[in-house]
């Protein structure tokens, strides 16, 4: 199925392994609850999702800054909403977010039992372009961050997926050839594509219910790698 023998995995966090969209939902239940900010949640995150997503997305090509992400993202939210929140509590619920996101440990289906089986028979590793003081609590609040041997994220390597420098990073602090590396992640640019220029293997497991693009294998569901490795 592929088509070189594969030593080490690398996989993506957010939107991967770890449940961003129900742990980020269970955040903001609190902390809006906890600055007074009086709105209705499931509204809240219908039209913040999409939001997010672009300012990722221009965070990734270098459009804005973290700061500007993390004000912009609520900022937008609320204008959309046309709720008025001041910037003070803007940027309050901005630093409440960081510092109450790792607390919650929710994983995506699967993880764990997927985990398990790719452990005793391959290397295992991550590469995020999530925050580094957020990502290790991630990993270790929701009890996964025994199985990586290498962990690289963003901010440790000055550039974000897409951007090669990341992989090559990953690759040689994992000691390994790309072509018997295997990227497995959620975003079709910055995962796949961006895994695939560098001569890596790649699966993408398609969270966000993308069409087919024939880059890669697809699937829709962790445990589905059971089958393919």
């Amino acid at each position: 199925m592929f088509e070189h023998p594969i030593t080490d995995i690398f996989f993506d966090l957010d939107h991967t392994l770890w449940d961003f969209e129900k742990n980020s939902a269970l955040t903001f239940a609190k902390i809006l609850v906890d600055n007074k900010v009086d709105i209705d949640l499931d509204g809240f995150l219908e039209v913040y999702a999409p939001i997010n997503l672009q300012m990722w997305a221009l965070y990734r090509n270098n459009g804005i800054s973290k700061s500007e992400l993390r004000y912009q993202r609520l900022k937008q939210t609320f204008d959309t909403l046309r709720v008025q929140v001041s910037d003070e509590v803007i940027h309050v619920l901005a630093h409440d977010y960081i510092a109450h996101l790792s607390s919650y440990t929710h994983l995506l289906p699967n993880t764990v039992q997927t985990l398990d089986y790719l452990f005793p028979k391959y290397k295992l590793h991550i590469i995020t372009n999530g925050f580094q003081e957020v990502q290790e609590k991630k990993l270790k609040g929701s009890q996964i961050h025994h199985y990586f041997q290498k962990i690289v994220d963003s901010e440790m390597a000055g550039v974000k997926k897409p951007d090669p420098y990341i992989f090559e990073l990953a690759l040689e602090m994992a000691e390994v050839n790309p072509k018997n590396s295997l990227m497995i992640g959620d975003n079709l640019e910055a995962d796949i594509l961006g895994a695939k220029a560098m001569g890596m293997q790649v699966l993408h497991y398609n969270f966000h219910k993308e069409p087919d693009h024939g880059e890669s294998i697809i699937i829709n569901d962790l445990i589905e790698i059971k089958s393919i490795l």
